[in-house]
């Protein structure tokens, strides 16, 4: 009777805290999202989801075992145990999504020059995990070597404005817009628990005045990695200025 007892609690347990484990991240990532706590706390709320479904992995396990070795209903084990693991496999995929993407969070088509923010600020801690400029830009040569300048041919006011259109296409907050100078500055929120990045663009003339050389910078305001974000966000984002206005 102890043991069946013990097998129903355990059973009982991985059910809880399997459903308890994504109700934990989602309540705190949509916090984080509307601002009621830091960005950080609230994707602390994901790992601790999943300490939550490891826990419900073993009850299910050791509640499973039982009920083999002694009989009755494995339903709620396996709910539990299935509930668990699906949550596991997605953090697992958001993972793998970044790939080898390289730990830095500062990503820029000019290494030597990398376009300035004049409006928003670049974050204090910005060599976090580099610790160095050199070292960064070792790192990033070897993890983004096709990252470079782009030559599009039409005017620098022109490329700006089409700039513009696409971060407010976007959804982008634009805190700066200088068609003259060839300036614009911005800001990109990511995923559901929206981290901010700050994106700024420098355009300059060409010397026969013909076409423009197009430098793009795209920094995440926290952490480390950023998962190879910042990178994609400068490609696509180029491609469309290069090609949608043709």
């Amino acid at each position: 009777m102890a043991e069946g007892r013990w097998t129903k609690r355990l059973s009982k347990s991985a059910l809880i805290f399997g459903i308890a484990a994504p109700v934990v991240a989602m309540v705190g990532v949509t916090l984080a999202r509307y601002d009621f706590i830091g960005k950080l706390p609230g994707f602390s709320a994901i790992l601790a989801g999943a300490l939550i479904s490891v826990v419900a992995i073993l009850a299910a396990a050791i509640a499973l075992v039982l009920i083999i070795k002694n009989g009755g209903s494995k339903k709620t084990a396996l709910t539990g145990l299935l509930v668990s693991l699906v949550y596991i496999g997605f953090l697992g995929s958001r993972a793998a999504a970044g790939g080898d993407a390289p730990a830095i969070h500062d990503i820029t088509t000019d290494l030597v020059n990398p376009p300035q923010f004049s409006v928003l600020s670049l974050r204090s801690d910005n060599l976090a995990g580099v610790d160095t400029i050199e070292n960064w830009r070792t790192i990033h040569r070897k993890g983004y070597p096709d990252l470079q300048s782009v030559r599009i041919g039409r005017a620098v006011p022109q490329i700006i404005a089409d700039a513009e259109k696409i971060a407010t296409d976007l959804g982008w907050e634009i805190a700066a817009a200088d068609p003259e100078k060839g300036h614009l500055e911005a800001t990109a929120s990511v995923s559901y628990i929206r981290f901010k990045d700050d994106v700024v663009l420098r355009v300059v003339a060409t010397e026969e005045g013909a076409a423009s050389v197009v430098d793009m910078r795209s920094v995440s305001r926290i952490g480390v990695s950023d998962l190879g974000v910042n990178a994609k966000r400068v490609r696509l984002f180029l491609n469309r200025l290069a090609n949608d206005f043709n």
